[in-house]
């Protein structure tokens, strides 16, 4: 295995247990509500929008464009905020940081978390409780499929070449 200079394995590729891999990711989801937050208002500044409605497929286009900036860095870098606290890194197969390219792909696969559901309420024309019985439930049943995985991996780590490891805190 070739080691890039600087850099270093993470030793110990065990995934975190699903509840913490859980926990962490809807921490992430409340940290990302400033995220979002402040994108939209900067989109709807900048474009002059008056109604929610109005360029709404442009300010999601946006939206995604920001979501992919940010977590591209931090995964590129080890970690996001929230997996800083539940002490979990993302790297890839053989336990070296993730390149731009192979974060921006997780990105993009990660969406499987949200897509299929949303595809579904939209074609069937879904709306209210049921659409978020809907989209809840897949994500249970994408969380759950991990414990079908060798190394207990979520399905888009697996197609994206990365793992979800157990990291210690960093010494201060």
């Amino acid at each position: 295995m070739d080691i890039a200079p600087g850099t270093t394995p993470v030793m110990n590729l065990l995934a975190p247990g699903l509840w913490r891999r859980m926990a962490c990711w809807m921490y992430e989801g409340m940290l990302l509500f400033g995220v979002v937050f402040i994108t939209g208002y900067l989109f709807s500044t900048l474009s002059q929008t008056r109604h929610a409605l109005d360029n709404r497929h442009v300010q999601q286009a946006f939206l995604f464009l920001v979501l992919g900036i940010y977590f591209t860095w931090f995964w590129s870098k080890g970690q996001t905020l929230a997996m800083k606290t539940w002490n979990i890194r993302v790297v890839d197969a053989q336990g070296l940081p993730l390149s731009q390219s192979r974060a921006l792909a997780r990105y993009v696969l990660s969406w499987l978390w949200f897509l299929p559901p949303l595809l579904l309420t939209g074609l069937l024309g879904i709306t209210g409780l049921e659409a978020v019985v809907l989209v809840l439930g897949w994500v249970l049943v994408w969380a759950l499929l991990s414990r079908f995985h060798a190394l207990g991996q979520f399905v888009h780590d697996a197609l994206a070449g990365t793992r979800l490891v157990s990291s210690e805190p960093l010494s201060r």
